[in-house]
């Protein structure tokens, strides 16, 4: 039987429905306590933005057919590396947000370089990276989370550079950041042939090198993107709790691996959308807007949700990868 809509598009739909029917619910039950809100959805953006900027960089790893279990620690370490460059020695936020940024790109290219020259597995190398970003995070601040007194964070991120809404709801800058990112991420990847290549080598990288495709160059701007996406979700998440934190995020890769899979992407690599990744962290941070209007489930809960609904759309996945080579052995 012949689909109406192609086939590696269903799981994109499948999360944008799942996704509407969760909000549906929310305002079903919850409209006397203004869930249906602007200022409600406008949070959904801004207190899920560091992840949905991790999911991005973690999207572009997987679609290449990888892993990078090293998002949560450099979240951590660029906090506190950013926190205590402002706070300690006295650095301009922007030069320091800068350092961090490169760091981050830089630490994700040596892990690709790693992973790719001596072909050893990205979940190890990633790993190891987890650890080793982690422990810095703590040789940093060894005790406790660092405060950031800036102006710069105080005043004109907070402020100066919210977009106003209404008179009582503004979209917050790290909201916009996230917005930015997902845009610059969309169009690298479906407007680029970096983009192509990425794709192209987790749909099958023998083939791709047979296409005579820089397979190895492009795996290790894949990682260094999604060093950049982790650095920078670090810097986010300083802005959102003005402070830097070397214990903040732990599994937090998870999540972003989870918001990408939900979004519909295959975990094996070379299909998916980018736009799907952003209903996926959308669906996290509305499971846990749920289950706070409840008010009577724990929030644990949470993980209970997301793990249904990672099982299912794995399920999915499946299914349709099943249906699709059934089709190409007929052909």
């Amino acid at each position: 039987m012949k689909l109406p809509i192609h086939a590696r598009h269903i799981p994109l739909l499948a999360t944008a429905t799942v996704f509407a029917l969760l909000y549906g619910f929310g305002v079903l039950n919850f409209s006397d306590r203004n869930f249906d809100s602007l200022r409600n959805f406008v949070n959904l953006f801004g207190d899920n933005s560091f992840l949905g900027i991790a999911a991005v960089g973690a999207t572009f790893v997987i679609l290449s057919g990888g892993i990078d279990l090293s998002v949560g620690s450099m979240v951590a370490f660029t906090s506190v590396l950013v926190a205590t460059l402002i706070e300690q020695n006295g650095m301009n936020p922007a030069l320091a947000i800068g350092v961090a940024l490169l760091i981050g790109a830089g630490f994700g290219a040596v892990m690709g370089a790693v992973i790719t020259l001596y072909e050893i597995p990205a979940f190890m190398v990633t790993l190891g990276g987890m650890f080793f970003a982690r422990g810095m995070a703590f040789v940093l601040q060894p005790v406790a989370s660092v405060g950031i007194t800036d102006p710069f964070y105080t005043t004109t991120i907070v402020d100066d550079w919210a977009i106003q809404l209404t008179d009582k709801v503004s979209f917050p800058f790290w909201g916009t950041c996230f917005i930015l990112v997902l845009l610059a991420g969309l169009f690298v990847l479906h407007l680029t042939k970096f983009g192509r290549n990425v794709y192209a080598i987790g749909g099958n990288e023998k083939s791709a090198e047979l296409m005579g495709l820089p397979c190895k160059r492009t795996k290790i701007m894949v990682y260094a993107v999604a060093g950049l996406c982790s650095a920078l979700a670090g810097v986010v998440y300083s802005f959102y709790t003005q402070s830097g934190d070397p214990s903040a995020a732990v599994g937090f890769e998870l999540d972003a691996i989870a918001s990408v899979v939900i979004g519909g992407t295959l975990l094996t690599g070379g299909s998916g959308f980018l736009l799907g990744t952003l209903f996926g962290v959308l669906i996290l941070g509305l499971i846990q807007t749920l289950i706070m209007f409840q008010g009577t489930l724990n929030s644990w809960w949470t993980k209970i949700f997301v793990g249904v609904l990672l099982l299912g759309f794995i399920l999915l996945q499946k299914g349709f990868a099943a249906y699709t080579a059934r089709n190409v052995n007929a052909k």
